[in-house]
């Protein structure tokens, strides 16, 4: 696949975008297909804001279908879990419950790892050119642990030795004094000074201005569709019309499952439906690291002069307004945890879809048909795996990878 080619990029959300700029820097002629009104307006609008390079350990892992069975009989529980007569939601939780083991998750957690620490690298690289203005900061990461056994867990599991460290409550509060008054309540920490936040949708648009300074760029907006062609190819349409192009990578979140369908192919994604708060807190509560409340999954990230929360995790619900009883849950947990942080308002709450394999690894991979590849299932971590996933798109186009992650 070496040489100069025309690229159709379905998706215009963090994956979409980054594979597109990744892809015209080597010279491609990229067209970028978007259903919607305007780029990274779906999970990528007002995503948890943490570039979590150094914890990327996937959802699956032993012990967590126990802690699960937990938090669904809980009151107000992150998880909550809605059955359905769908047998796409049956087979993924099956697939979910068989990568359920430590080795599994080591094996994950390393394919992970490996594409967050290059997209950081390579982040650096395009900032230094003048990709800027998404609220980029390195002020490190603090994961906070209420339970002294998932802690010690957590510390003797630590991913990358030489950049994080356990940390005791008093430590904690150190690094992050706006949470002094958990002080009590907590076990202890893991702080990774390197990681970094930014906002994800403003991310989106610098890349697109900077897209738009490319002569082998145009973003075309319009409906996709992709059907069997001739041979081992497919084609694709955009509003009916047929569009001509030498390869197609699918990288449209979760609407890639219903895209592929027509070409046999059955994508293990599942829709996760997360929700974030963007308020603006009260004189000095804003915190400065970006910080995780683990026992509750919430995250918190500075902004700017805002803060981004994100948490929650409702299986089985395929649309996106947010459920108001579960923003209620939210808020009254942030002002439980850190009071004042809703004290100015908010901006309006958010929930999306985040398209999760069962493994948590992405697919990132060619398929039976020759001109089409798969960018597709990044979960929770799309923005901090969207730079490492098109460094790896980039190999596939040039021939120089045949692996599939995913």
């Amino acid at each position: 696949m070496a040489g100069r080619r025309t690229i159709t990029i379905i998706g215009g959300g963090v994956i979409g975008l980054t594979a597109a700029y990744t892809l015209v820097r080597e010279g491609h002629e990229i067209t970028l297909i978007e259903r919607g009104e305007d780029i990274g307006q779906e999970a990528s609008f007002a995503n948890g804001g943490q570039l979590s390079y150094r914890y990327v350990s996937p959802l699956a892992d032993a012990g967590v279908m126990r802690d699960a069975l937990g938090w669904l009989l809980r009151p107000h529980s992150p998880i909550a879990l809605r059955l359905r007569a769908d047998p796409g939601q049956w087979r993924w939780l099956l697939a979910f419950l068989l990568a359920c083991n430590r080795r599994t998750n080591r094996e994950n957690a390393a394919i992970l790892l490996d594409l967050a620490l290059s997209g950081q690298t390579e982040l650096q690289v395009w900032r230094n050119a003048g990709l800027d203005d998404f609220l980029w900061r390195r002020p490190g990461k603090l994961v906070l642990y209420r339970t002294a056994s998932i802690f010690r867990k957590a510390a003797r599991s630590i991913t990358d030795p030489a950049r994080q460290r356990a940390l005791s409550p008093a430590e904690c509060v150190a690094v992050e004094p706006a949470f002094a008054g958990l002080q009590p309540r907590l076990a202890g920490g893991l702080f990774s000074p390197e990681d970094e936040v930014g906002d994800c949708f403003l991310f989106c648009k610098a890349l697109r201005k900077a897209l738009a300074a490319e002569p082998g760029f145009r973003l075309v907006r319009g409906t996709a569709a992709l059907t069997p062609g001739m041979g081992r190819r497919c084609t694709v349409s955009v509003d009916g019309q047929p569009f001509e192009t030498d390869l197609v990578i699918l990288a449209a979140g979760i609407a890639s499952r219903a895209l592929a369908r027509p070409l046999g192919l059955d994508l293990p994604l599942y829709g996760l439906k997360g929700y974030s708060l963007t308020t603006r807190p009260q004189p000095g509560i804003l915190p400065s690291v970006s910080v995780t409340d683990y026992d509750n999954r919430v995250v918190y990230a500075g902004l700017g002069d805002r803060l981004r929360v994100a948490a929650m995790v409702d299986i089985g619900t395929e649309e996106t307004t947010p459920d108001p009883r579960r923003l209620a849950d939210l808020r009254a947990l942030v002002a439980a945890t850190l009071p004042g942080a809703l004290g100015q308002g908010e901006d309006a709450p958010w929930a999306g879809l985040r398209p999760a394999t069962p493994t948590g690894v992405p697919i990132i991979a060619r398929t039976r048909y020759d001109n089409l590849l798969l960018n597709v299932g990044h979960g929770a971590l799309g923005f901090t795996l969207s730079v490492g996933s098109a460094l790896r798109l980039k190999e596939i186009v040039a021939g120089a990878d045949d692996r599939a992650i995913g």
